[in-house]
């Protein structure tokens, strides 16, 4: 395994890391008090072709690698993470299924839009009644000649306000079980397609999270991502993709969070020496520091694995769940470390702390990612000790 990045692709990361110190972090706190990403920093963005990662070359995107993304991905998490959460719902779970999962046709008409960030996504699963159970949706698409008529609800929607092009999961047959759900691609302007309220979040400002309302609305059968009956297992793999990606910035704003912390440790003195010399805080940093570095591996061992074509549902799910909830132990060990100036909003520690909350739910619950891992796991044992011939 080699996960040192092309000479390009290193190229972009320090364009990338530049950009986050020099031009987002110094407005991460407009940000917060405006719940807004500043217009400038989202076409600065754009220009750097940060929307098109996931696109390929010939739809006008860059075409970057899993290895490359996480790389990426990595210098973005050191920043403001509701900017991070834009980018990365819109290059992951926004468009990797039009990318993997879509006809010519629909890779035509959308991506070259979505690579510039002209058309932003988003990627609805969600629902009042189906959040980790997502086999239990409640909306439907009944098929009518050459349409098909979505009614139903979504919740909790990533980029819904900012989006143009949704991937929907919607009921087709509901006596088939999870083998009944449908993936469709839905424009945000088609008539009966309403978006709702903008969620009040306790993190990720400037992400904006909304209800999404379907009454009649119709969809071409073009706009059918696959075929009918595939839209479970296309979100699977929807997110399964995404998961290395998420590491990847969760990485990212730990390796910030160590960084701040060693700093403050050095310059803060109490008792006559700097604080890093008491021995408590030097353990602290240092469980940080090889949390860090584990998941580091993790994560681009996934990424080396989904650019292999490799099968990586148990990996991605352990580096879902590990990412996330290292993320939460650095974040709560900053706090501590910094005292009471890492509990002041003016300081970014306490926007990390907050942020790092939603990583353990979103995008699959950590107890989620503990039953996919278990089931493979028990699919595993189960084929290598079945007897010969079965």
């Amino acid at each position: 395994m080699d996960f040192t990045l092309p000479e390009e692709i290193e190229s972009i990361r320090q364009i990338v890391k530049e950009f986050v110190e020099n031009e987002v972090e110094p407005v991460a706190h407009l940000i917060e008090e405006k719940n807004e990403i500043p217009p400038k920093i989202v076409e600065k963005a754009k220009e750097m072709g940060l929307f098109g990662l996931s696109i390929p070359e010939e739809y006008g995107g860059l075409g970057v690698g899993m290895v490359g993304k996480c790389g990426i991905y990595e210098e973005l998490g050191k920043t403001h993470n509701g900017f991070t959460t834009l980018i990365g719902a819109h290059t992951g779970i926004g468009s990797v299924g039009i990318v993997e999962m879509g006809n010519e046709e629909q890779k035509r008409r959308y991506l070259p839009k979505m690579a510039t960030g002209q058309w932003i996504g988003a990627f609805a699963l969600t629902e009042p009644s189906a959040g980790s159970n997502a086999t239990n949706l409640k909306t439907f698409a009944v098929r009518k000649g050459d349409r098909y008529v979505l009614n139903g609800s979504k919740h909790y929607i990533t980029n819904a306000k900012d989006a143009h092009v949704f991937t929907v999961m919607a009921v087709t047959d509901p006596s088939k079980g999870p083998k009944g759900i449908t993936s469709f691609i839905v424009e945000k302007d088609s008539p009966g397609f309403t978006v709702g309220k903008t969620e009040k979040k306790m993190g990720l400002k400037g992400s904006h999270s909304c209800e999404l309302f379907f009454e009649d609305l119709e969809v071409p059968v073009e706009n059918r991502l696959g075929e009918e009956g595939e839209g479970y297992v296309n979100a699977l793999k929807i997110l399964a993709n995404g998961r290395a990606g998420l590491a990847a910035r969760n990485l990212g704003s730990c390796q910030y969070l160590l960084d701040k912390s060693v700093q403050y440790a050095m310059e803060r003195e109490q008792f006559g020496k700097p604080i890093i010399e008491q021995q408590a805080v030097l353990h602290m940093l240092s469980d940080m520091a090889v949390e860090i570095e584990t998941l580091r591996w993790m994560t681009y061992r996934v990424a080396w694995m989904t650019d292999q074509g490799m099968n990586v549902i148990k990996e991605a799910a352990m580096v879902k769940l590990y990412g996330s909830e290292v993320y939460n132990r650095v974040a709560d060990k900053a706090v501590q470390i910094h005292g009471g100036i890492g509990y002041i909003a003016e300081y970014p520690i306490e926007r990390f702390y907050r942020d790092a909350r939603i990583t353990r739910i979103y995008e699959g619950t950590s107890e989620i990612q503990r039953n996919v891992i278990g089931a493979q796991l028990i699919k595993e044992y189960s084929h290598k000790h079945s007897p010969v011939g079965v």
